[in-house]
């Protein structure tokens, strides 16, 4: 539980490993949206079935702000405010509603869990830029040596 209360989108405890906690989050999501798609019509036979696939962009806004509340665990107020602040960008629907998508989710998880570890609103965007840039560093570093693997001559060789 964090301190006002409320468990984290994963349901760890704040103090739990940030790591473990967006992975948590992450399959939480894509459990729920697995979910509905399994709970949809057949899209081979359905011609609404580019609706159905459409789910499976991590990018498509398939979900109301109740809905994105719901999944997450935490109030609506909380996903406006992250609208409003900047930190996240919904798209909106032609009548002006907001739609998140599976991607949205996953980085309003993360600056939640910031939140209830008591980072400000600030500092947890500037937290998960960093953390973002460092995956992305790694999956780098890890094409090169796949591209590039060591002839057993240098520092690394045994």
């Amino acid at each position: 539980m964090s301190e006002n209360g409320r468990r984290r989108p994963d349901g760890a405890a704040p103090d739990g490993d940030p790591a473990a906690a967006d992975a948590a989050a992450d399959a939480a999501v894509d459990a729920a949206v697995d979910a509905a798609v399994d709970a949809a019509v057949d899209p081979a036979t359905d011609p609404a079935g580019d609706a159905v696939r459409r789910l499976d962009d991590p990018d498509y806004p398939a979900l109301t702000m109740s809905q994105a509340a719901g999944l997450l665990g935490v109030q609506a107020a909380f996903l406006r405010s992250l609208d409003g602040s900047g930190a996240l960008h919904p798209h909106r629907s032609p009548g002006g509603h907001r739609r998140y998508s599976r991607a949205q989710l996953v980085l309003a998880a993360r600056l939640r869990g910031l939140l209830d570890e008591g980072h400000p609103l600030a500092s947890a965007e500037v937290i998960v830029g960093l953390q973002d840039e460092l995956a992305d560093a790694r999956d780098a570093v890890a094409r090169l040596r796949d591209d590039h693997p060591q002839d057993g001559d240098g520092p690394d060789a045994a």
